[in-house]
C-alpha cells in the first residue's frame, strides 16, 4: 500500500516537473523571439529648423474709446418740448438735438430787445441835442451807459436762448435718448451719448521693464476677443508717471477704423510690435513636448542602431529651453541648430531611438513640412 503511494508521488511529482519545465521553456522561446524582433518603423512627418527674422513683442489688455467721444448733458433746466433724433441717428456738427421750452426767455429777449431799441434812439437824440450845444455832457454820458446796458441784456438773453436748444458738438453716431418729452430737466442731465468711430484710441498698461522698451510712434495690432477684428496703429502718448498702486503705465494707441467694428468701450488684445531680431529659431507650439523633466522635442536622425552595421533614420528626444511665444510660434533658445529635422506629427507614437520613415503628407494642419 505504502509503494503504491509512493509510486503514485513521484509519477505526479514527474508530470508536474515536466509541465513546469515546458512553461519555462516556451516562455524562454517567446521571450527570445520578441527579443531579436525589430519593430517596425514609424511614420513621422517633420519640420526644418531654420534661423529666421523674429517680430518680438509686448502683449497687453486695452480699451477702446472714440477719439471724439462724449455724454450730452443739458445745460438749462426747463420741460422737454422736442427731441429730435433717433437711437443710433448719424449726426452732422451743429445739428439740433432737444428743444428746452424757451417761451418765457424768448419774451424775455423781445422786451429787452425793445428797449434796446428805445436806448440806441435815445442815444442817438443826446448825440444830436449834444452836437447843437444844447444839452449837457452828463445826459450823453447816461444815454451811452442806457445803450451800453441794453445791448448787454440782449446779449445774456440770447446766450440764456441758445442753451435751450442743444446741438452736436462734432459729427458722429447718436445714441439711445435718455429723457423723455415733457420731462423736467436740470443742468447736467445727461440725454444720449455721441461717439465718433471714424478712429479710436486705445488705453493700454505695461509694466515699468516693459515700458522701457517702447517709444511713442511704435505699431501696435489689437485684436478683439474673438479675433474677428485686427486692426493695426501707432503708439500716441506714454503716460509719464507710474501708478502707485499697479505699479502699471498707461499707454495709449490711435487705430483707424473703418467700417467703424471696433466699439466705444470694447475690450481689446494689444501687441506692440518691438524691432526685428535676426536668426532666431521658431517652431510650431504644437511639436514641442512637456513634462515634469523640461521641455523636448524628437529629431530625426541618421545613425546605426545597436549591433547593426546599416545606418537608418531615428527619433532621438531632444530637451530643449522655450523662450517667447507669438500666435502659434515658440522660440527655441537652446537645445536646436539650423537643419535639424524636428518631428511635428507622430512623436506621440515615439520613444527614444526608435526607427521612423519620414511622411510630410500627415503633417497637422497648419504645420509646415520640408
Amino acid at each position: 500500500m505504502i509503494k503504491r503511494l509512493l509510486i503514485a508521488i513521484v509519477a505526479l511529482v514527474i508530470v508536474a516537473g515536466g509541465i513546469i519545465g515546458y512553461n519555462l521553456f516556451v516562455g524562454k522561446m517567446i521571450a527570445g523571439i520578441f527579443a531579436n524582433m525589430k519593430a517596425p518603423p514609424v511614420a513621422v512627418s517633420v519640420t526644418k529648423v531654420v534661423a529666421a527674422d523674429w517680430q518680438p513683442g509686448l502683449a497687453a489688455i486695452g480699451t477702446a474709446a472714440a477719439v471724439k467721444g462724449t455724454d450730452l448733458a443739458t445745460e438749462a433746466a426747463g420741460i422737454v418740448r422736442e427731441i429730435r433724433f433717433a437711437a443710433n441717428d448719424r449726426i452732422e456738427k451743429g445739428q439740433a438735438l432737444v428743444q428746452i421750452d424757451d417761451r418765457q426767455e424768448r419774451a424775455d429777449l423781445d422786451s429787452a430787445r425793445a428797449a434796446l431799441t428805445l436806448a440806441e434812439t435815445a442815444l442817438a437824440r443826446a448825440k444830436e441835442l449834444r452836437q447843437k450845444g444844447v444839452s449837457a455832457t452828463s445826459a450823453l454820458d447816461e444815454a451811452e451807459a442806457a445803450a451800453i446796458e441794453a445791448r448787454a441784456t440782449v446779449a445774456k438773453l440770447e446766450a440764456t436762448l441758445s442753451t435751450k436748444q442743444l446741438t452736436a458738438p462734432f459729427a458722429g453716431t447718436i445714441g439711445i435718448p435718455k429723457i423723455e418729452i415733457g420731462s423736467y430737466v436740470t443742468p447736467g442731465t445727461v440725454f444720449a451719448t455721441l461717439q465718433d468711430r471714424s478712429r479710436m484710441r486705445v488705453d493700454f498698461t505695461l509694466t515699468e521693464s516693459d515700458v522701457a522698451l517702447v517709444t511713442p510712434g511704435m505699431a501696435v495690432t489689437v485684436t478683439s476677443e474673438v479675433g474677428d477684428v485686427s486692426v493695426e496703429g501707432k503708439i500716441t502718448g506714454i503716460e509719464p508717471k507710474i501708478d502707485p498702486n499697479s505699479r502699471l503705465v498707461t499707454l495709449r494707441a490711435d487705430v483707424p477704423n473703418e467700417g467703424e467694428k471696433l466699439t466705444p468701450g470694447q475690450f481689446l488684445r494689444v501687441r506692440v510690435a518691438l524691432p526685428v531680431e535676426k536668426d532666431v529659431i521658431a517652431l510650431p507650439q504644437t511639436v514641442v513636448s512637456s513634462s515634469l523633466y523640461g521641455d523636448s522635442v524628437f529629431v530625426v536622425r541618421e545613425e546605426k542602431a545597436e549591433g547593426s552595421d546599416t545606418a537608418g533614420l531615428h527619433a532621438r528626444q531632444v530637451f530643449i529651453k522655450v523662450g517667447r511665444h507669438f500666435d502659434d510660434k515658440v522660440e527655441i533658445r537652446t537645445g536646436l541648430q539650423s537643419g535639424d529635422l524636428v518631428v511635428n506629427a507622430g512623436q506621440n507614437k515615439l520613444s527614444s531611438g526608435a526607427t521612423v520613415t519620414i511622411d510630410n503628407s500627415q503633417s497637422l494642419p497648419g504645420v509646415g513640412g520640408n
